[in-house]
């Protein structure tokens, strides 16, 4: 599935070229000019370059980024980067790589310090023992979600601010100073989503792929239902009847859906066991008031599931 999604992809390269080569990569603005692959990562990189930094972010907050709709306008906006924040964990090895090859930045290739990886030092899940494609778009890397544990996205934060700090040293104070407010953010409203979620430890949820592990594993949540039945396969009739069967038996009550994904096939399921439809989301921006803000992404989140799981509705 990754190398029909590359092929697709390089046919834009030579278009998102041309205008590379028109506008030419031009000399380093004041500011560290940083793109970030998703949203997540662009708030995050946000918070901890402030001022100093501006962020433009490859995919839209309500596209599945396994396959973002790669445009020419993506390798002029790599072409002129001086860093490219990615996940690092296989999530955009479908459109990524064509990309940054067509945008031909050296500042950006692999190796560099301008190639940044939010997932190192990050304890990935759901490493695969042997990488067999029947199983699904599975990831080698193991799961690429990690996002979804606020206290990885700090992690993910203190990588970049030290990224920074090595591309602009003059401004490394900022980036750090940046951070602690993050990480303070962080650690306040950790307190308050463990405190809404802990009635509920151990409770299954149902969603329709494997984005809620890290989440879940954080909150003391059992998430291992899902409506796809493997990653990357859409959900198909006999395996819904499983599904469904499962929940009565278990008594499960909640299905999160991301804007991306079949709603329609969410609510058929619920509607066979009386379970809860929530609308939550991996990305600012997908959901109300949560635009270029991660932290009120999560707490949106937190505060969706909380209710549900409290059997209130939303």
């Amino acid at each position: 599935m990754h190398r029909i999604r590359r092929a697709a992809t390089r046919s834009i390269v030579l278009a998102g070229l041309g205008l590379a080569l028109l506008g030419g990569a031009g000399p380093a603005e004041a500011e560290l000019s940083v793109v970030a692959t998703t949203p997540e990562i662009g708030a995050v990189a946000t918070a901890v370059g402030g001022n100093a930094v501006s962020v433009l972010t490859l995919a839209k907050p309500t596209e599945d980024p396994h396959f973002v709709d790669a445009r020419p306008t993506h390798i002029v906006t790599l072409n002129r980067a001086d860093a490219l924040v990615e996940g690092g964990a296989e999530l955009e090895l479908g459109w990524l790589p064509p990309l940054v090859e067509g945008a031909r930045n050296p500042r950006i290739q692999p190796g560099t310090p301008g190639r940044i990886a939010a997932s190192e030092g990050i304890r990935l899940l759901d490493i695969p023992v042997d990488f067999d494609r029947s199983r699904g778009d599975i990831h080698g890397a193991g799961n690429p979600h990690f996002m979804m544990d606020p206290l990885n996205a700090v992690i993910a934060a203190r990588h970049m601010a030290e990224s920074f700090c090595r591309l602009d040293a003059s401004q490394c104070a900022t980036y750090r100073g940046n951070l602690a407010v993050f990480d303070a953010k962080i650690e306040a409203k950790m307190k308050e989503w463990s405190a809404l979620l802990a009635p509920y430890g151990g409770a299954p949820i149902v969603t329709y792929h494997a984005t809620w592990r890290y989440f879940a594993q954080r909150f003391g949540l059992k998430s291992d239902l899902y409506l796809e039945p493997k990653p990357g396969i859409p959900p198909s009739p006999p395996h819904l009847a499983e599904v469904i069967e499962k929940m009565k038996a278990e008594g499960i009550r909640v299905i999160l859906v991301e804007p991306y994904q079949t709603l329609k096939v969410a609510e058929t399921v619920a509607g066979h066991t009386g379970a809860t439809v929530v609308r939550v989301a991996q990305f600012p921006g997908a959901l109300p008031g949560t635009a270029g803000d991660y932290v009120a992404l999560m707490d949106a989140n937190v505060r969706a599931i909380a209710t549900s799981l409290a059997g209130k509705g939303l």
